[in-house]
């Protein structure tokens, strides 16, 4: 995980001056600059030459295609290369999430506990949508909150979906 910069509250747009704040909006706006930082996206067999063909895009392009056997195989052997393939489980979640929210939660939340281990358990840092890296976390994160709130579990996701308001103020 790279350090990047501080996120100042202060700098950021929270609405027009005269409307009232939220409640989760002040309280992060009284926590005061936060250090932000871009994390390490691990993805098997990429190419760094080209950004354009990845084996997830393959995946995206195979689902979209018809393929969906073939998506999930390509991207079942990439959590086998490498656990830490956090966009391969935020995929494999999404193949599954509009039939069955029960299997695709699974998904979900082994990319947020192998995500949340590189950032460790006080982690108090933002994690912004804008630094490309930070997405698969943020995708497996935002799946895993959708399938708790799917099953019926809201409070544990509101619980989620307050955690990545805190990583990503932004995303309000």
């Amino acid at each position: 995980m790279r350090d990047e910069c501080i996120w100042d509250p202060g700098n950021e747009y929270w609405g027009e001056d005269d409307e009232p704040l939220d409640a989760w909006a002040k309280a992060i706006i009284d926590s005061g600059p936060r250090p932000e930082f871009e994390m390490e996206q691990i993805v098997p067999g990429e190419d760094l030459d080209d950004f354009d063909e990845t084996p997830i895009t393959r995946s995206i392009d195979m689902k979209n295609e018809g393929d969906r056997e073939g998506s999930e195989k390509l991207l079942m052997d990439l959590t086998q290369a490498d656990l830490r393939c956090l966009d391969a489980h935020a995929h494999l979640g999404n193949l599954c999430f509009d039939t069955r929210p029960e299997w695709a939660i699974g998904h979900y939340e082994v990319g947020t506990r192998i995500g949340e281990l590189s950032l460790g358990e006080c982690f108090k840092g933002v994690l912004r949508w804008g630094r490309i890296d930070n997405r698969p976390y943020l995708r497996c994160l935002h799946g895993y909150g959708l399938c708790l709130w799917r099953l019926g579990r809201t409070d544990e996701a509101a619980k989620v979906f307050d955690r990545m308001l805190w990583l990503n103020p932004s995303d309000k």
